[in-house]
């Protein structure tokens, strides 16, 4: 299959990390997997016997800190592998079939040099290796774990993940910043962009949309910080919502209509609140015939519909020049026909855009940005605008915000980990200078359980006819409107 394929003997020998001098070469890895240390006694393997890609694929990781002879075994390997392989021809393969022959050609370099070890620890090599080569290292069992929301890289030897809403510290490692700094080069070149000393900040995503941010030196003092803001592959959905308690049914029900009769919808929260979960959830309720325009600075929105197209920022080149920002997107979708248009993140003076876009025919748009109550995020949205240059009158923006913000969605996470749809608020209207609103539903905290959980309850705040009541009445949703209301406020009792 490869050019390069055969070893000879003088290949392997001339690995650049040999062993240090009057060390003898390791019979057996220092730093066996957990499968070696099963009750059974673990036997040896001899140099021919060959694991195959699927026992490399299931071989659990070595969870425990590699030793330097782990390391120093695997780079003399690893060497000889790229030697020995076509690496362009390698890339063009199945991802199985690469495996396969990975595994076949570190089978003769291990055989060639002699080692004895377990098929236990040579699966556990020849995953690190597949790993290296083919995907993203220490960090692609941690990427197959479905519970886990963050991945948060502190350098080589410090990673972090969340899980059920609770940062813990896991004992994997990279090699060493080197190898970090790779992996970071290899997530971001994937969709265009570059991360180095003279790029040092970079925002990425993942195939299956899961947003990075890379900050290497010299910003970051300690080694490259590598943060993966990762979503289930299963998407989410309001009824699911309502099974973990972040929403009752028939606040569901109400959230389902607004998404419907193309209410102009901001979803306001802190970071990690699921701002950009409960924005997947609300799209899903886009009639499919409708024409949707995306703005995001790393497309992680997975929209179901058909007719969707998605627009990404771009930072500037080398030279400084060709950047492409948030709001040269959304004043280029307004050229795109669009029926709604989805801003991923709202952040600067492109928010006086969507505005525009929202009061001029481009009902049910929607967007989020970072706040923590539905009064603050309408101060952040006249902060922006005002940042952004526009010398308007405060009371001219708040008329225009007004105009064109229908309805406030409040994500929270709490200090449990939970999270909470704490508000759904309409926006009224202006009295005098000051922005009013109603809250249609808001969750109170009552106290906490035993075990330090959370313990509160959504309440209806029993308003009868909301403002987007005629919108309701409009698009045909005024009696599940009325039903969702009704069994609200007897939820309440």
């Amino acid at each position: 299959m490869f050019g390069k394929r055969s070893l000879s003997d003088d290949q392997v020998s001339r690995s650049p990390a040999p062993l240090p001098a009057g060390k003898a070469e390791p019979e057996l890895l220092s730093a066996p997997s957990p499968a070696a240390r099963s009750d059974a006694k673990p036997q040896s393997a001899p140099a021919h016997a060959k694991p195959s890609p699927e026992d490399a694929a299931a071989a659990p990781s070595v969870s425990i800190r590699k030793s330097d002879q782990y390391y120093e075994l695997k780079n003399q390997i690893f060497s000889a592998l790229i030697e020995a392989i076509d690496v362009a021809q390698l890339s063009r393969m199945e991802s199985a079939r690469a495996r396969e022959e990975i595994g076949e050609i570190v089978n003769d370099i291990i055989t060639a040099k002699r080692i004895v070890m377990s098929i236990a620890e040579q699966n556990d090599l020849l995953q690190d290796i597949c790993n290296d080569v083919l995907g993203y290292g220490p960090l692609e069992p941690l990427l197959a774990r479905d519970d886990i929301a963050d991945i948060m890289v502190n350098g080589a030897d410090c990673v972090y993940i969340e899980v059920g809403g609770k940062v813990q510290k896991t004992d994997i490692h990279f090699r060493d910043n080197a190898q970090l700094l790779h992996i970071c080069q290899r997530i971001v070149s994937q969709v265009g962009r570059r991360v180095d000393e003279s790029s040092p900040i970079c925002d990425a995503r993942l195939a299956d949309g899961s947003r990075v941010n890379v900050i290497a030196p010299p910003l970051a003092i300690d080694g490259p910080s590598l943060t993966i803001r990762k979503f289930k592959k299963d998407k989410l959905t309001l009824d699911q919502l309502v099974k973990f308690g972040s929403i009752t049914a028939e606040g569901a029900e109400i959230l389902q209509i607004i998404g419907r009769v193309r209410c102009n919808v901001l979803v306001s929260g802190g970071t990690g609140s699921g701002k950009t979960t409960l924005l997947n959830c609300l799209t899903r309720y886009i009639e499919p015939g409708e024409r949707v325009v995306t703005c995001e600075d790393a497309a992680e929105l997975q929209l179901q519909q058909p007719h969707v197209v998605r627009l990404e920022t771009r930072p500037p080149n080398i030279e400084g020049e060709g950047q492409i920002t948030m709001r040269d997107l959304v004043k280029n979708c307004l050229r795109m026909r669009p029926e709604r248009i989805i801003v991923g993140e709202v952040r600067g003076p492109e928010a006086f855009d969507l505005l525009q876009a929202m009061n001029t025919g481009h009902d049910g748009s929607m967007g989020t940005l970072h706040a923590n109550s539905p009064r603050e995020a309408l101060s952040r949205l006249e902060s922006m605008i005002t940042m952004g240059g526009y010398s308007l009158p405060s009371k001219t923006i708040r008329e225009m915000i007004v105009s064109s913000v229908d309805v406030i969605i409040q994500a929270a996470r709490l200090r449990d980990g939970s999270r909470r749809i704490t508000h759904i608020t309409e926006v009224l209207g202006l009295e005098g200078d000051v922005i009013t609103t109603q809250d249609l539903f808001v969750y109170e905290m009552l106290g906490e359980d035993a075990k330090g959980n959370i313990v509160g309850r959504h309440r209806s705040t029993g308003i009868g006819r909301p403002r987007f009541w005629d919108r309701a009445r409009y698009y045909g949703e005024e009696k599940r409107l009325a039903a969702a209301l009704d069994a609200a406020e007897k939820s309440n009792a």
